[in-house]
């Protein structure tokens, strides 16, 4: 988890990568819920529609939608054979991560690891005005994107670092890809 930019697809990938090669004998599951939830935009359903108006606003989605996602997938996919399970970018509200944590428990997750991209406001928006996705190229919708982070995001991260259940890694993301990798696996 992070702000905008911060580099969590990225990070998800070195880690799925790492994982798959030191512990072959496990899978490893890992999924975006944005993207997941952008694919779903792309229909022309109701609840669609919906969720593309807030996206095309620069909003939070409801929980419910991210909710469903995610709970679909672990419903869907999860075996209880030992496999690693990243998440990219999700829970993002305080209540949807009370959700979360209950389905962790559930599907008997020891000491999960939840891993913080640290990054400052500054290099957030200049990561993404780099990185070049449509939605990012408005002002209104960085600095949106960035009131959101403080007021739902924030609260959310901070449910998990002082929830004992979970491993919380503060990373301090604006280093390089690489310095970040080797901190996160440092810490795992």
């Amino acid at each position: 988890m992070g702000r905008s930019g911060c580099g969590k697809g990225t990070q998800a990938k070195l880690i799925n990568e790492y994982l798959t090669k030191e512990y072959p004998e496990f899978s490893v599951f890992s999924f975006e819920t944005g993207e997941r939830l952008r694919d779903f935009i792309k229909n022309d359903a109701y609840t669609s529609t919906l969720a593309r108006e807030i996206q095309e606003e620069g909003g939070l989605q409801p929980a419910f939608l991210p909710v469903w996602v995610w709970s679909t997938v672990f419903i869907e996919n999860l075996t209880g054979s030992g496999e690693h399970l990243i998440i990219d970018g999700t829970p993002r509200k305080e209540f949807e991560a009370c959700l979360f944590d209950d389905a962790l428990h559930f599907y008997k997750r020891e000491k999960p690891c939840y891993i913080y991209l640290n990054v400052s406001e500054e290099w957030s928006r200049k990561r993404l005005t780099e990185r070049g996705r449509n939605d990012d190229s408005h002002t209104s919708f960085v600095d949106r994107k960035m009131k959101l982070f403080e007021t739902d995001v924030l609260p959310t991260v901070e449910f998990f670092r002082h929830n004992s259940y979970y491993h919380f890694l503060d990373i301090n993301g604006e280093q390089t890809i690489d310095a970040v990798h080797q901190e996160i696996i440092s810490h795992l």
